[in-house]
């Protein structure tokens, strides 16, 4: 109902998931992250998931293919300028 929203930071990556009544907001930092996939389908909305060591993994889902594609570029480059 409610998009959600991901913010990449210089210390990690902030998914916020907004409610009717409340919300949701997990936040990764990026020493914490094992790998980012992307899937953009041929047609609807592309999907982002991060994985994370001994975490879980966190998906979010109704962005352009564009934004997925810029979103785990960013994130991986962050990555790179952390380690």
């Amino acid at each position: 109902m409610y998009p959600a929203h991901i913010i990449v930071d210089d210390s990690g990556v902030t998914l916020r998931v907004p409610g009717f009544f409340s919300g949701k907001e997990t936040t990764i930092l990026f020493g914490s992250i094992s790998s980012v996939d992307i899937e953009t389908p041929f047609i609807g909305f592309s999907t982002i998931g991060i994985e994370t060591k001994g975490e879980g993994k966190i998906i979010a889902k109704g962005f352009t293919k564009s934004e997925v594609i810029e979103m785990k570029q960013l994130i991986l480059d962050k990555m790179k300028k952390t380690n």
